[in-house]
């Protein structure tokens, strides 16, 4: 599939710079069906449009919230689907979402008890 020159891409490069990852993982996600096959431009190279770029924001996103590979993988195989998918897309999201609330929770409590620890030991170093 070759890219419009009409439309303005980025490079493997540019397009892992702005989305913070490298080229390798990139391409790593389009070798597992997380990223539809990405255009190429004449000589074969790989150009990112707008669209694959914000899709793979959203993968960022979802892998940085602790999604596992196959979530995001099962999630890009719906989303070709169409929109015949939106209620599975949904459940998967919302599932997901509990886990995020439920690991937030986990986070809350431990940040607490390193809070409760700085400052005994602030104390302590106070009464010294």
């Amino acid at each position: 599939m070759n890219v419009s020159t009409k439309e303005m891409t980025l490079t493997v490069g540019e397009a892992a710079e702005r989305v913070g990852l490298t080229t390798y993982t990139l391409r790593w996600y389009e070798q597992e069906g997380l990223v539809a096959p990405v255009g190429r431009d004449a000589v074969g190279r790989r150009r990112y449009t707008a669209g694959d770029v914000n899709w793979l924001l959203l993968l960022t996103r979802l892998r940085r919230t602790g999604m596992p590979v196959r979530d995001m993988r099962r999630y890009a195989e719906l989303a070709r689907q169409g929109d015949r998918t939106l209620g599975a897309r949904r459940a998967l999201f919302e599932a997901h979402r509990a886990r995020v609330l439920s690991r937030m929770a986990e986070l809350e409590e431990d940040l607490s008890v390193l809070n409760y620890k700085i400052d005994a030991y602030r104390r302590a170093e106070e009464e010294k």
